[in-house]
Formats: structure tokens, C-alpha cells, sequence
């Protein structure tokens, strides 16, 4: 999908720039699941050199929202079968109920305010932009789930989650606006728990906000 005005980018941050724009593009579908990627035409629209585009890709791979086969280059990763997204999110309530769980037990004071400040956060749609809104509200959802497993004191777990996660996120744009705020009330039950060093509690609300989020994507297969 063509983009109407040239990208620039400043050279301090020029790797992470170029990343997280590609990024975007995946997340956004403006690079649609299975299109596969031109490296030489990203780096004359992006006016860079190949290098930082290969780098972001790489990068892209390894968060599993790309793929690289040989003869064909990078493609974007396609989208889960059910039976994917079903498997996801098992390994989803394994992980996150149990990285909420050391949050609350083992995240100081800092990390259980900034959780909390996170779950407070909303996102707004704009009448001039009424699908733009995909985007932030994939931002802050995997903001406030990174910060958990952050808090959690395993990398390990983290790192795993955070993978996931990229599966979940190339199915953003099929997340219907009018469920957002149940998402919220969900993030703030389990900020509340954590805050209060709850393990039980905050366990048991990530289960339930797991679960449902479950049901709520399962609408885009039907």
C-alpha cells in the first residue's frame, strides 16, 4: 500500500526508527499478512540504505511478525489458524497468570505505581482517524502486559510472552472498538491486585482477562 508523503528518519536513532516503522506497517496491515517485502524499494521510500531495513527485518523475525524463506526473502507472517490462536493463548494463561502472580509478589514500588498508571490509560477513537486507534490501543496492551512480566523478575518469561504476543497483535485489526473498554476495566482488576501485592487475586485476574479476551477474538474467525 503506497504511503502519500516520504518517511525520514534522524540517524541517532536510525535502526529503531526504521524498526518501529516497519513494525507499524505489519501491525496497521499497510504490509499485509503474506505480502512478501521488498527490501530495496522500503530503503528508497524510507531514503536509507538497505542495511537498517535488513536489520529491522531480522529484528521483525525474531518477534515472529515476519519470515524469511529461502528464494523468496521476507514475507509477512501470515495470520494463526484457530487451532493457532487456540494453542496461543493455552500457552498465554500459562505464562501470564504466572508472571502476574511474581509481579505481585515481587515487584517494588515503582513497578506496581507504573502498572497501575498504565491500566489507567485510555485510548480514544477519532472521528478524522476511526481506525487509528488500532495501533495505540496495541501499544498500550502489550505495554501493560510487558511491564507485568517485566515485574515478574524472569527474562525468560518475559521474553516468552512477549513473542506471543506478536501473533496476537497481527490480528489487532480485526479487535472491534466497542470491546476496548471491558479490555481496560480488565488491565485495572489485575493493576489493583498487583498494588495491593495480591498473588491470588492478580493471578486470578489475568485468568479471567485471558479468558475473555479469548472469546472477544474469536469473533474475527467467524
Amino acid at each position: 500500500m503506497a504511503r502519500p508523503e516520504p518517511i525520514r528518519f534522524r540517524r541517532s536513532t536510525l535502526g529503531e526508527d526504521v524498526y518501529e516503522t516497519l513494525k507499524g506497517l505489519v501491525l496497521e496491515h499497510s504490509l499485509s499478512p503474506g505480502d512478501r517485502i521488498n527490501i530495496d524499494a522500503l530503503a528508497r521510500e524510507f531514503a536509507v540504505s538497505p542495511t537498517p531495513v535488513r536489520e529491522a527485518l531480522a529484528r521483525l523475525e525474531a518477534d515472529g511478525l515476519v519470515r524469511k524463506r529461502p528464494l523468496v526473502g521476507y514475507t509477512v507472517s501470515p495470520l494463526l489458524t484457530r487451532a493457532e490462536f487456540e494453542a496461543m493463548f493455552e500457552m498465554r494463561l500459562l505464562l501470564e497468570c504466572a508472571s502476574t502472580r511474581w509481579a505481585a509478589e515481587r515487584a517494588d514500588t515503582a513497578r506496581r505505581e507504573a502498572i497501575s498508571g498504565e491500566a489507567a490509560t485510555t485510548v480514544a477513537s477519532e472521528e478524522d482517524d476511526p481506525d487509528g486507534w488500532h495501533a495505540a490501543f496495541t501499544v498500550l496492551d502489550a505495554r501493560f502486559h510487558d511491564l507485568i512480566a517485566e515485574a515478574s523478575g524472569n527474562e525468560l518469561l518475559r521474553d516468552g510472552i512477549n513473542r506471543l504476543h506478536a501473533h496476537l497483535h497481527l490480528h489487532r485489526r480485526y479487535f472491534p472498538y466497542a470491546q476496548a473498554s471491558a479490555t481496560t476495566e480488565e488491565h485495572r482488576r489485575i493493576a489493583a491486585a498487583i498494588l495491593a501485592a495480591d498473588p491470588d487475586a492478580a493471578e486470578a485476574a489475568m485468568r479471567d482477562h485471558l479468558s475473555s479476551a479469548r472469546e472477544r477474538h474469536l469473533a474475527a474467525f467467524d
